[in-house]
């Protein structure tokens, strides 16, 4: 997990892929990104049990789908769409230098 987060700048644990999201969270938070234009590597936590329950040690985090950027943890859904709708996590990117696609100006 923690190479993970360290060798990509954003990455979602997720139950599913985001391709193929299997839960309504996890959707919501790959519907986000994608529409900011990140740039963002998904990790099923369903393909691995111990890797489900570790991500929550790691994070001191409950729930999934968790979201870090340049190895800080952001949070899970609900704040992922919190800042979304605040332009927080956009500005967040930036702050990181994380490059966003032409959809984040849409």
């Amino acid at each position: 997990m923690a190479d993970t987060v360290k060798d990509h700048a954003v990455v979602l644990f997720m139950k599913g892929s985001p391709d193929a999201p299997r839960c309504g969270f996890s959707s919501l938070a790959v519907q986000i990104l994608d529409h900011i234009g990140a740039d963002f590597v998904g990790v099923d936590v369903l393909q691995d049990e111990a890797l489900r329950d570790g991500i929550k040690t790691f994070s001191d985090w409950p729930t999934i789908p968790q979201l870090y950027v340049k190895g800080e943890f952001v949070g899970g859904s609900d704040i992922v769409r919190e800042m979304f709708n605040a332009g927080e996590l956009q500005a967040l990117m930036a702050e990181k230098g994380v490059p966003l696609g032409e959809q984040a100006e849409a």
